[in-house]
């Protein structure tokens, strides 16, 4: 039967990804659905990025854009960067992209651009970080708030649980999808390393950054498959600390 996975933030973690796709024992009838945050932060940010291109051509796969990876299209493209991109993992894509020839770079490009700000899929929504409008992510005023917005996530962590679909208080944000898978937000930040549920919200951002892992779910039956702490599988870098 085939399954359906989202998957976390990678930040250059290809050898966990690759673990994850082996421990999920991953089908060519089986889809993915990347959440965004694929370079800036391990070694492989670019080796990533082609692993994922030549993923696609053999599986369904849906790539949700995070904010790092409009940062590294936009230095990629224009040569546009900031000290808090670099400090936030940035210079290890420019390091990354070293090597890599100029076909090369326009192949990620185009990957770049062909990315989803957010993805419907049986009433499910699966969005890098958020969104704002009250009446759903077709209304937002822009694009940024998509791979930026972390208010969505605070909103479901401060919600009272007794608060259910159809009551007064229940945010009218949430009420537009019967599941909302997001990364962008480390779980980490509240001592977890794996998928936290709030409210109708799934975050899947399990700190791959750090000292997390990366992580699968499957998104009908919650099952969770996870990757070694990916800084273990790269001993001699610092990751983003």
């Amino acid at each position: 039967m085939a399954r359906t996975f989202a998957i976390g933030d990678l930040h250059g973690g290809k050898k966990a990804l690759i673990q994850v796709l082996e421990r999920i024992d991953l089908k060519p009838e089986d889809t993915l659905i990347f959440l965004g945050d694929y370079v800036d932060g391990w070694s492989d940010s670019a080796n990533t990025v082609t692993y994922l291109i030549k993923l696609a051509r053999q599986n369904s796969c849906i790539f949700i854009r995070g904010n790092h990876d409009d940062l590294a299209q936009k230095w990629l493209e224009g040569g546009e960067m900031n000290e808090k991109w670099l400090e936030h993992g940035g210079q290890s894509s420019i390091d990354a992209y070293r090597t890599f020839t100029h076909e090369q770079i326009e192949d990620h490009i185009q990957f770049f651009k062909d990315t989803l700000n957010y993805y419907r899929h049986d009433n499910r929504l699966f969005v890098h970080a958020g969104f704002t409008n009250l009446h759903g992510p077709d209304y937002e005023y822009s694009d940024k708030g998509f791979y930026w917005d972390r208010t969505l996530w605070e909103m479901a962590l401060a919600m009272d649980p007794s608060i259910k679909p159809g009551d007064m208080f229940y945010p009218k944000r949430l009420a537009h999808f019967d599941e909302i898978f997001i990364g962008h937000t480390p779980v980490t930040r509240i001592g977890k390393t794996t998928p936290v549920n709030k409210a109708n919200i799934w975050n899947v951002d399990t700190g791959a950054a750090f000292k997390g892992p990366i992580t699968a779910i499957d998104v009908i039956t919650k099952e969770i498959v996870q990757s070694d702490p990916v800084h273990t599988l790269y001993p001699d870098e610092q990751g983003r600390n």
